[in-house]
């Protein structure tokens, strides 16, 4: 019997879990908090034993998420904020293991023509000399299903123009220190203009700007109003460095009113359609023979399947597997001999075939439902961009 790839509904589940821990940490439930940030170790160790090809990586980040567990001690509940007296350029120091050495570009990106157009003619807008009456947009939110791009947009961005990449999970700027959550926020603001031109990346921005219908903490309302001071600040081009913030969010309509208002330009980062469904296709198999492959077919499979560019990524490493286990049928074998001895033979492969696919169809599902789907159009029409 063939193993299911469950990849795609545990990378839902690790999302959902990582929101609630950091819900749980914002409102003081640290017990909450440690259970949450366990049950995202253990949902990454699943994650590493259903995916070969990124088994390390999704080891590495449950390690990371055992040693966030194990660092909340029972006894903070009790206690209150503790006053911190860090300097800034303290703050600094311990921002800048944020700032990440990105080499994507835009042609590594298949689809997302309108996101894409968007911000390279805010990065070209602000280099240029132009009237003082023409601004390029200092901050972009892109919104939409997980695993359609975002990320990789904010990384090209930063990339293709050779830019400092500041990538901000929200979690990384709040604190348990009384006022140390928007000290964090100037002093990440300052590093991007001292590192310029620099792209600021706000991950789950949903996570720091939720509704003020909703009990949110008065240290995460200072940390709010903070981001907020910083990004009415930001002045692009003319002499002022390049500091161009790039929110996301799976959950746009989550978001505070007052975010809302400094991101104008709110991009919908959509399921890829058979069109980019194709380039992604082709780009995740670069190097390999596809001239027997019917990329309309697994194009219009992928967009009924409601895959996102993620999926589809899993679903062109699937196949890839099954065609390098096809051709390497004792591959496993190889694993008595040494690492030297394995460097001096090669792998055998051949041109991907339409059955590499149609198996690898069968093992990776998508998360998402058609009312997931209508609910990210349905905010697209209201709030959107254009």
């Amino acid at each position: 019997m063939s193993r299911v790839d469950l990849s795609g509904p545990l990378i839902l589940m690790f999302e959902r879990a990582k929101l609630e821990y950091l819900k749980a940490r914002r409102s003081g439930d640290l017990d909450l908090a440690r259970k949450k940030a366990l049950e995202c170790a253990k949902i990454l160790r699943l994650l590493a034993e259903n995916s070969p090809g990124l088994r390390d990586l999704y080891l590495e980040k449950a390690s990371k998420w055992i040693k966030v567990a194990r660092s909340i001690k029972g006894d903070e509940l009790a206690k209150p904020e503790i006053v911190t007296t860090r300097k800034e350029d303290e703050l600094k120091a311990s921002l800048k293991d944020l700032i990440v050495k990105t080499n994507v570009k835009w042609s590594d990106i298949g689809g997302l023509w309108e996101a894409k157009r968007v911000i390279m003619e805010t990065v070209v807008i602000a280099g240029l000399k132009r009237p003082e009456s023409v601004k390029p947009w200092k901050g972009i939110l892109l919104f939409g299903p997980p695993g359609t791009g975002k990320t990789l947009l904010a990384s090209a961005a930063a990339g293709s123009l050779n830019a400092t990449f500041f990538n901000v999970s929200i979690d990384r700027v709040l604190s348990k220190y009384f006022g140390e959550s928007s000290k964090l926020i100037s002093a990440l603001y300052s590093l991007a203009r001292e590192k310029a031109p620099s792209i600021v990346f706000l991950d789950e921005i949903d996570a720091l700007s939720l509704s003020r219908r909703r009990e949110t903490s008065d240290a995460l309302r200072r940390t709010l109003s903070s981001l907020l001071v910083q990004l009415d600040g930001l002045k692009i081009g003319g002499d002022e460095p390049l500091v161009l913030t790039i929110a996301a969010t799976n959950a746009p309509w989550d978001l505070d009113k007052a975010i809302l208002s400094r991101f104008p330009q709110r991009i919908y980062v959509p399921l890829p359609d058979r069109r980019a469904s194709k380039e992604i296709i082709r780009i995740c198999t670069r190097g390999l023979d596809i001239s027997r492959l019917d990329l309309e077919e697994l194009a219009s499979r992928c967009v009924e399947n409601l895959y996102s560019g993620r999926d589809i990524s899993n679903l062109c490493q699937q196949a890839i597997w099954n065609m390098i286990r096809d051709e390497n049928r004792y591959l496993y074998k190889l694993a008595e001999l040494p690492y030297d001895k394995l460097r001096s033979m090669r792998l055998r492969i051949r041109p991907l075939a339409m059955e590499d696919f149609y198996e690898a169809f069968k093992k990776i599902k998508s998360p998402l439902t058609r009312r997931d789907v209508e609910k990210y159009e349905k905010w697209n029409e209201a709030y959107g961009y254009g």
